[in-house]
């Protein structure tokens, strides 16, 4: 109901609740972050409500892993935690009058799907991964099998439309090329259904998709990407969602843009509602 709110009035800082500040329920609710005691009154803040991970994260969610560190090829980073099964993260979305939700990728169930997708010529431009269905049964047992990458699947109501590959920084290819902390993290994707290209489904599941990895673990302060340089759809729809371009620079495969969104700005500046109408925004 807050999220609602919020949202139907970007304007509204805060909401004051008809609450004794010592009634159990005040208490509860200051307890768990969701409200402050504001010139006396107690009251909700936006960036707190959609902080709290239970509104949105499933049972499957995994809580905040302990800290303890081990090496990958030379690189000191946090153990992570073993991967979640199932849906992880549901959110309505009331532009499209649907739920989206992302589950990790189950290789017997969505296999055809991931081939189809990695077989789309408009995603074999930037993936360059097409092939048959035995390279791609390797390709996502490899992803599956790597404790630093988690593969989902994102669905608008029961229709899957997109695969996502979300990984720590710290591990992946990225981090020579920035000062990776223990937990930022970053993604890939593919909207692989025509139908759900455009700006109502990319403001639905962009921000959503954020919004998981920083419930995920309280402790990522930063996500970052690295789309194509050449890819300037992407790279405009990524400055409408908060990211900040960072430089450019050289893989052995593609000259990239180092991108990065912070936590305190997509919490404080309520980047999970949709970016102004005046300003188009294609998947």
């Amino acid at each position: 109901m807050a999220e609602a709110v919020f949202g139907w009035t970007p304007s509204l800082e805060r909401l004051v609740l008809a609450l004794d500040d010592n009634s159990a329920a005040a208490s509860a609710l200051a307890r768990d972050g969701l409200a402050v005691v504001t010139d006396g009154r107690l009251t909700l803040r936006p960036d707190m409500v959609m902080q709290r991970r239970e509104n949105w994260l499933t049972d499957a969610a995994c809580p905040a892993f302990p800290l303890s560190y081990t090496m990958t090829d030379g690189r000191r980073h946090p153990r992570r935690p073993p991967k979640p099964v199932g849906t992880v993260y549901a959110r309505f979305i009331p532009w499209l009058s649907d739920v989206i939700s992302f589950r990790v990728v189950d290789i017997a169930h969505d296999l055809p799907l991931v081939h189809r997708w990695l077989n789309d010529p408009r995603v074999d431009t930037f993936w360059n991964e097409a092939g048959d269905v035995d390279k791609h049964r390797q390709y996502l047992s490899r992803i599956m099998s790597d404790p630093h990458m988690v593969p989902l699947i994102g669905s608008f109501g029961d229709q899957p439309f997109g695969y996502f590959e979300l990984y720590w920084a710290k591990e992946n290819r990225i981090a020579p090329f920035y000062e990776a902390a223990d937990y930022d993290r970053g993604w890939h994707v593919i909207v692989g259904e025509d139908g759900f290209r455009g700006r109502r489904f990319i403001t639905a599941w962009l921000p959503s998709l954020m919004h998981y990895m920083f419930l995920d673990d309280c402790r990522t302060e930063r996500i970052v990407g690295e789309p194509a340089a050449a890819h300037s759809q992407q790279l405009r729809n990524l400055d409408l969602a908060g990211f900040a371009r960072i430089k450019n620079f050289d893989f052995p495969h593609k000259r990239a843009t180092l991108v990065m969104l912070l936590r305190e700005r997509f919490f404080g500046d309520r980047l999970w509602q949709p970016a102004p109408k005046e300003a188009p925004i294609e998947a």
